[in-house]
Parts: structure tokens; C-alpha cells; sequence
């Protein structure tokens, strides 16, 4: 099945905007702070630049996004569906030499699926940085396809009903109220929470990704002209 972003009514979360603080007591009883750095991943493209943190949250997808760029696997590859207020997904392998005419969404890695991770607190905000996946009933991600955000402000409606839905199979899940701020006025695509992970998000470049889906694109959502990437690990 294709490695695709559902766009029907599938309900999940984000948000996590810090380095991590762990505070960690040594044996004399006396307590330090310990920083973890996330990774910074560039990612080049016909259109500009973009640079993502990668969340130490989520390590299996983390570990697995930083074998595949140092393998340089993403380079050349394609931005191969892009939809207006929702996303853009990139990452199929057949996307690097395949003419207009095929149809894209169905390539991996070598390996495994990527069991979920999600996390209450890593939402689909606009900006945000997750794995597309098929439709396994235990929402195990794709091994290189990923999208990123667009998406748009929703109201408290709105999020009302996603509660309700993600709380079918995450009986505590809910929006706090800075949650509920930032969808409701940077946007996004909350009905993806807790169906799809969330691994990261962009730090700049959130403007290439306006400009990448609002290009002109066929009956698949693939942009006519080609969107190419490259990236490499900044630390």
C-alpha cells in the first residue's frame, strides 16, 4: 500500500519546543542538570533551505532519519506530494529517477517498518516533522517517507472532537492550553495526533514549505515541475 499521509479523520498530537532537562542526582545526594542537544538535520531543496530538529523523544524514528541521511539515501529524492494547508511528503526512492508518468508513494528502505512513538506532547503543529505510513493496524511507520506540516488554525470545536476521538485508544490524551493556543493560531493538522508520529520540527525554512505546497501539481498532488532534496546532519 502506499506510504502515504491519510487525509480522512484519523485523530493524534505534538508540540515540545525545548531541549530536553533531565535533572539527575549524583551519589552524594547533591542534583545537576543534564542538556541533551537534538540533532539538527539540513535540508536542501530546489526551493530553499530547511532545517529540522529531531526530537530525542522519539528514538527509534530519530535513529533510523540519521542512518538514512548520513547513507546520504535522501538525496536527490523528491518532494513527490504536496497539498495546500496539509503537508508535503517526500522520501519514496523511486521518486529519484521516475518520469512524470509513475505514480510514487510505495517505495521504502531496505528494512523493517518503524514501530510508533507517540507522545502526548508532540502534536502536529504547523512545522512539525513525521512519518507517513500505511494502513497497519498498529500504525507502525514507513522507513523513509516523511511529510512536514502546513496545515492551518482550527478552532476549540474542532479540537473538542479530536479529544474525543484520540481518547477512543489513548483514554488520556488531551490538549493543555498552550496546545490548544498554537493550533488555534499558527494551525495545523491535529486530526493526525496519535495515529501518525512525530519526530521533530523545523527550526527555519517554515516559508519553503509554503512555497513547496502552493506549486503547481497533478491529479496526485505531485508537483509538475521537480522538488529535489539533500541533506546532511548540521551536529
Amino acid at each position: 500500500m502506499r506510504k502515504i499521509v491519510l487525509t480522512a479523520l484519523t485523530f493524534l498530537c505534538f508540540y515540545s519546543l525545548y531541549a530536553q532537562v533531565k535533572p539527575i542526582k549524583k551519589p552524594t545526594g547533591t542534583t545537576r542538570i543534564i542538556v541533551t542537544k537534538e540533532k539538527l538535520v539540513q535540508i536542501k531543496t530546489d526551493m530553499g533551505t530547511i532545517i529540522v530538529k529531531l526530537y530525542d523523544s522519539t528514538p527509534l524514528h530519530r535513529d533510523n532519519f540519521i542512518k538514512l541521511v548520513k547513507q546520504g539515501f535522501y538525496d536527490s529524492l523528491l518532494f513527490h506530494r504536496v497539498i495546500q494547508d496539509f503537508m508535503i511528503q517526500g522520501g519514496d526512492p523511486v521518486s529519484k529517477n521516475a518520469d512524470s508518468t509513475v505514480q510514487l508513494g510505495n517505495g521504502e528502505a531496505p528494512g523493517d517498518m518503524i514501530p510508533a512513538e507517540f507522545k502526548n506532547n508532540l502534536i502536529h503543529k504547523k512545522g512539525a516533522l513525521a512519518m507517513a505510513r500505511t494502513d497497519n493496524p498498529a500504525k507502525a511507520s514507513s522507513n523513509c517517507q516523511f511529510y512536514i506540516v502546513q496545515g492551518k488554525p482550527v478552532d476549540d470545536n474542532f479540537l473538542n472532537q479530536v479529544e474525543c476521538n484520540a481518547r477512543q485508544t489513548n483514554p488520556g490524551f488531551f490538549y493543555t492550553d498552550a496546545e490548544r493556543k498554537i493550533y488555534k493560531t499558527i494551525g495545523g493538522t491535529p486530526f493526525l495526533d496519535q495515529s501518525y508520529t512525530v519526530f521533530g520540527e523545523i527550526v527555519s525554512g517554515l516559508d519553503v514549505v509554503n512555497k513547496i505546497a502552493a506549486v503547481a501539481k497533478d491529479q496526485n498532488d505531485r508537483p509538475l515541475k521537480n522538488i529535489r532534496m539533500k541533506m546532511r546532519l548540521l551536529n
